[in-house]
């Protein structure tokens, strides 16, 4: 017989709502991540969200700040690449779901990087991106659980998976 057992549920795990750790993955220059982490509190979802450094000139000049001595475009961009993949790796790798954006302005093979990174290591990530570019990232899609062109579109997968709703 055991005695003295406290059982905690958290409001969670009585309403049956599954809590997601999201790592906010992609393109900096638009406020997409603002609006979906608004969305995801106007819903109450249990969400909590991490992303990379998105000041873009902050995330480039790290390396130059940080090692003044070198120059050229490669080593300085080889170490700025090098300190940012030790934040966006841990936030992968912690995180429950990755959603990867993929503006329409820029290329961005961070993005795609991370993608690949999430399907070598069995993350799952969700993608994001115009539908004009479902020939260039068929590969990216294939890997992705599901592909979305619009935050409406994220915010409805994200309160079905923590809410069954």
């Amino acid at each position: 017989m055991v005695t003295g057992l406290i059982i905690k549920i958290s409001i969670f795990e009585k309403n049956n709502m599954l809590p997601l750790n999201i790592y906010l993955s992609g393109e900096i220059h638009s406020p997409w991540r603002d609006e979906l982490i608004s969305g995801c509190k106007e819903r109450e979802l249990p969400v909590s969200f991490h992303t990379p450094v998105v000041t873009h000139q902050a995330s480039d000049e790290v390396g130059q700040i940080l090692f003044p001595e070198l120059t050229g475009g490669f080593w300085r961009d080889k170490a700025s690449s090098s300190i940012n993949q030790v934040r966006i790796k841990t936030g992968i790798q912690k995180s429950d779901l990755v959603i990867i954006k993929f503006g329409e302005k820029y290329r961005q093979w961070n993005a795609a990087f991370d993608a690949g990174y999430c399907a070598a290591i069995g993350k799952p990530y969700l993608v994001i991106h115009p539908e004009e570019f479902i020939h260039a990232l068929k590969e990216v899609d294939s890997g992705a659980f599901a592909v979305a062109s619009n935050n409406d579109q994220v915010l409805e997968i994200l309160q079905y998976l923590t809410t069954q709703a």
